[in-house]
């Protein structure tokens, strides 16, 4: 009997030795295996830097700092992404407050006009001799891209901005910019008749967005 104890206390013994290497035994694995994981990330960062080095010297030297240059997909998508990762997380999903209503539209309307159409047309198009030549140009508030936005983060860039464009950050009053993200909602229904009107604020040519020329003005040519 007493041997039979004194085997089975052994036999705890040696388990709760195995168990405790075992436990040892992993956590080195755990330890080895986040700092291979913390290599790999400094390797690639060391590899990464020289080549984004080259990249940025090629792109300078093929195509300088020139506005002209249509900006490349690349840069575009990044563009985006660096975008939407500097909103605030609290814009990204909210919701207008405001509804869409045809007295909204016509109190926004001349404010976009006034405001907004120098750069992104009457119509939305981007099509303005200001506009289409800015670095990347301003674009097409009707297209995807732009549509495809939140409300909330269509006013978070009305009213901050967005750096290295020339989209600028207006501030403003909150109910005001909301009206202007009803307004881009509604630049897909836009009517000839409210483009007529907007044209009356700022004489501009539709999607062309040269500005009218007065009747005495050589080369102007009455309809």
């Amino acid at each position: 009997m007493q041997s039979t104890c004194i085997n089975h206390v052994a036999w705890h013994l040696t388990c709760h030795s195995r168990s405790k290497r075992t436990e040892g035994s992993y956590e080195q694995d755990r330890q080895r295996g986040g700092l291979m994981s913390r290599r790999r990330v400094i390797l690639g960062a060391v590899l990464l830097l020289p080549a984004g080095a080259v990249w940025t010297y090629w792109f300078v030297v093929h195509h300088s700092f020139s506005a002209r240059v249509a900006p490349a997909q690349l840069e575009a998508t990044v563009a985006r992404n660096l975008r939407r990762l500097g909103t605030e997380p609290r814009f990204r999903d909210l919701k207008s407050p405001l509804h869409m209503t045809p007295l909204a539209i016509a109190e926004t309307r001349d404010h976009f006009a006034d405001h907004c159409a120098i750069c992104h047309a009457n119509d939305g198009s981007g099509k303005t001799a200001i506009g289409a030549n800015m670095y990347p140009p301003a674009p097409d508030l009707r297209a995807d891209a732009t549509q495809g936005l939140s409300d909330g983060e269509l006013m978070y860039i009305i009213k901050n901005g967005i750096r290295f464009t020339g989209m600028p950050g207006w501030g403003g009053e909150d109910e005001e910019n909301w009206k202007l993200v009803l307004f881009i909602r509604h630049l897909r229904q836009l009517t000839a008749e409210e483009r007529k009107l907007m044209n009356e604020v700022n004489q501009l040519d539709g999607e062309s967005g040269e500005r009218a020329r007065p009747q005495s003005e050589p080369g102007h040519q009455k309809n």
